[in-house]
């Protein structure tokens, strides 16, 4: 029985380095229930010491700002240090100063805690993508990115169902989050000796001109971030806008979660089976597009808006999983490493700037705004998409 799984997984990932790949979708994806764990329990701790909700957001938002920070850094550290081995210290350190917030009082500690988690947790991220895409093989690496965003979806969604189950007071949820943070470190060190080799010598470039280099990824990325937060913070606040209870405001995110993971292996696996992986990225535009036409249109009517829900928790996703393995595709080495470290970017920009426009157009607008806030994004990405069209047909 055991040969014959292993006969599948090599088929699976013929070509690939399966090690390489499982050991980092793995590890990444362990810190995605830590991560998914710690949202809600320092929020819900915060709320309960009597922090306003203001500094409670600001709080969660020094996860963007962390971002931004230690990114453009990540591929020079990787250098000097190796990939595998900075992977293994920023899980480590990620770990300590996650027990850390037990200890430690909310303000001012936590932002400043949160601020180095975040880093830690950011260059994770950027980390385990580069290696994914580096072991990945060009004829399945769709696919494999597809698993990676379905096993991180995964992830993210026990993280909330951990605080669930045991509450978010005493040690046991920081010693449950430590414990997975620390888990993560065990299938990079078994795959230690098979991490990506990046040259130690010479400057690592700037990472701005990969802000560009491959544009239909990296604006992948952006709108991601941008419509991924959007829908995350106020899909239920648009829902109980709409005339929905708390329950059937929670269920739209249920329903986008579960688009999310349904989707992503097959949208992988097609990235793999056509020759340019930019129509699928158009093709999840216009879905993004007509979702948020639709949205307002069909809220009186339940079993048709959790379909559109549905439909857009995959197309979202569909963005982030093609767009990176568009950006796998085009790139390899120090450049895929610096370019990976752009796209994470692009991400944290959209996740600030998403919610922000969404609060501003759903205040002056009311429910609506919210379809309006997603729209614009979508539709600037088409702009994007149809500006490259138009160029490589003039190239040519």
């Amino acid at each position: 029985m055991s040969a014959l799984v292993t006969t599948q997984i090599r088929k699976l990932f013929a070509g690939s380095d399966a090690l390489a790949v499982s050991a980092a979708i793995a590890s990444v994806s362990v810190v995605g229930t830590g991560l998914g764990l710690s949202g809600p329990l320092l929020s819900l701790l915060m709320e309960a010491k009597g922090v306003s909700s203001t500094l409670n957001g600001a709080n969660t938002a020094m996860a963007g700002v962390a971002a931004l920070t230690i990114v453009p850094f990540t591929t020079a550290i990787a250098r000097k240090l190796g990939v595998v081995n900075a992977l293994l210290i920023n899980i480590l350190l990620a770990t300590a100063l996650f027990l850390l917030f037990y200890i430690t009082e909310p303000l001012p500690a936590w932002f400043i805690l949160r601020f180095f988690f975040s880093c830690n947790l950011a260059m994770i991220f950027v980390l385990s993508e580069f290696w994914i895409n580096s072991a990945a093989a060009t004829n399945n690496r769709g696919m494999i990115l597809g698993i990676y965003a379905t096993t991180l979806s995964i992830g993210f969604a026990i993280g909330p169902a951990i605080v669930s189950a045991v509450g978010i007071h005493g040690f046991t949820p920081f010693a449950i989050g430590a414990g997975l943070l620390a888990a993560a470190s065990i299938p990079a060190w078994i795959a230690r000796h098979r991490g990506p080799v990046m040259e130690k010598e010479g400057k690592t470039p700037s990472i701005l001109p990969y802000l560009l280099m491959v544009p239909l990824a990296t604006g992948a990325a952006f709108v991601f971030g941008a419509v991924e937060q959007t829908q995350l913070a106020l899909l239920p606040v648009f829902g109980t806008r709409s005339g929905f209870d708390t329950t059937g405001a929670a269920l739209l995110l249920t329903v986008l979660s579960c688009g999310h993971v349904l989707f992503q292996i097959p949208l992988g696996m097609w990235s793999d089976r056509i020759s340019d992986r930019r129509i699928i990225l158009l093709i999840c535009t216009i879905v993004g597009i007509a979702g948020s036409i639709l949205l307002p249109l069909v809220v009186g009517t339940t079993w048709l808006l959790y379909l559109i829900v549905f439909l857009w928790g995959g197309t979202v996703g569909g963005l982030y999983t093609v767009g990176l393995a568009h950006l796998g595709s085009r790139l390899s080495g120090s450049d895929l490493a610096q370019a990976n470290a752009a796209f994470i970017l692009c991400y944290a920009l959209g996740m600030f700037v998403g919610p922000q426009l969404t609060g501003l157009l759903m205040d002056g607008l009311g429910p609506a705004g919210f379809g309006i806030s997603v729209l614009v994004f979508f539709v600037l990405y088409l702009v994007l998409y149809l500006s490259r069209l138009k160029a490589h047909q003039d190239a040519s």
